[in-house]
C-alpha cells in the first residue's frame, strides 16, 4: 500500500512540475513579445490547418504593422466594440461577465461573452478552440501573465496584428486591403467601425459584407468611438 501511495505522490508531483514548466514556457514567450513581434499564434496556424485539409497550398494573410502604422480610428473603434474598459481594468471585466452570463442566461443559449482584449488575445496566441473550463483557467493565467508584462498599448499592438478578419485573413494591414484595398494607416472612421463589427463573426461577414447585422452595428460603434482614448 505504501509502494502505491509513493508512485500516487510521484505522479502527481511529475504532473505539477509538467505544469509549472509549462506556464514557464508561456511566460517566457510573453516576455519576449515585450519587444519583438509574434510570427504566429496558436489560432493562426489551426485555421490555416483547417484551410490546408480542403486546399493544400492554402496560405494565411498577414503582414505585421507597428502600431504608430494602425489608424486612430481602428485602435478606438475596437475598443468601444470589445472592451470600453481595456484602459481600466487589470484583464477582466468583472461587469461584463455578469452582464454576459444574464443576457445568456435569460436567452437559454451563449449569445454575448465577457471576454476583455487581453483574454482574447491570450486564447489567440496559445489556445485552442474548445470551450471546456480547464481551458478558460488557463486562459484566465494567460490573462494576468499578459497584463503583467506587457504594457496595454503593447497588448493592443498585439492584438491588432494577429486578429482574425475573414477567410484567411488576419490583422489589421491584411483587413484593411482585403476590404479596401488600402493601408492599416488609412482607414476612416465609417471604415474601422465596420470591422470592429466584423470581430465576432469575421469569416461569415467575409461572405456576407452587406449583412443588415453588420451595417446595423457599424454606426452604433462609430459613435461610441468619440468617447474612447486610445493607448
Amino acid at each position: 500500500m505504501r509502494a502505491l501511495w509513493r508512485w500516487l505522490w510521484r505522479g502527481i508531483a511529475l504532473l505539477l512540475a509538467a505544469l509549472l514548466l509549462y506556464q514557464g514556457w508561456i511566460f517566457a514567450h510573453i516576455w519576449w513579445w515585450a519587444d519583438h513581434n509574434p510570427s504566429s499564434t496558436a489560432f493562426m496556424e489551426a485555421r490555416l490547418a483547417e484551410m490546408r485539409e480542403t486546399r493544400p497550398d492554402a496560405k494565411l494573410q498577414q503582414q505585421w504593422v507597428p502600431y504608430a502604422r494602425i489608424s486612430g480610428n481602428l485602435k478606438r473603434a475596437l475598443i468601444a466594440a470589445e472592451d470600453s474598459k481595456f484602459l481600466d481594468h487589470e484583464g477582466f471585466d468583472w461587469e461584463g461577465i455578469q452582464k454576459a452570463y444574464e443576457k445568456n442566461l435569460k436567452k437559454g443559449k451563449i449569445v454575448a461573452g465577457g471576454s476583455t482584449i487581453s483574454q482574447q488575445l491570450a486564447k489567440n496566441l496559445f489556445l485552442s478552440g474548445s470551450r471546456n473550463p480547464l481551458r478558460k483557467v488557463e486562459e484566465a493565467l494567460i490573462t494576468v501573465m499578459l497584463e503583467n508584462t506587457l504594457s496595454k498599448r503593447r497588448i493592443l499592438e498585439i492584438y491588432l496584428n494577429v486578429i482574425e478578419w475573414g477567410n484567411g485573413v488576419f490583422g489589421a494591414e491584411a483587413a484593411a486591403r482585403h476590404y479596401y484595398a488600402s493601408g492599416a494607416a488609412m482607414l476612416s472612421a465609417e471604415q474601422a467601425a465596420r470591422l470592429a463589427a466584423m470581430v465576432p463573426n469575421p469569416r461569415y461577414y467575409d461572405l456576407h459584407r452587406n449583412a443588415r447585422g453588420l451595417d446595423k452595428k457599424t454606426p452604433i460603434i462609430q459613435a461610441r468611438m468619440n468617447q474612447v482614448v486610445a493607448p
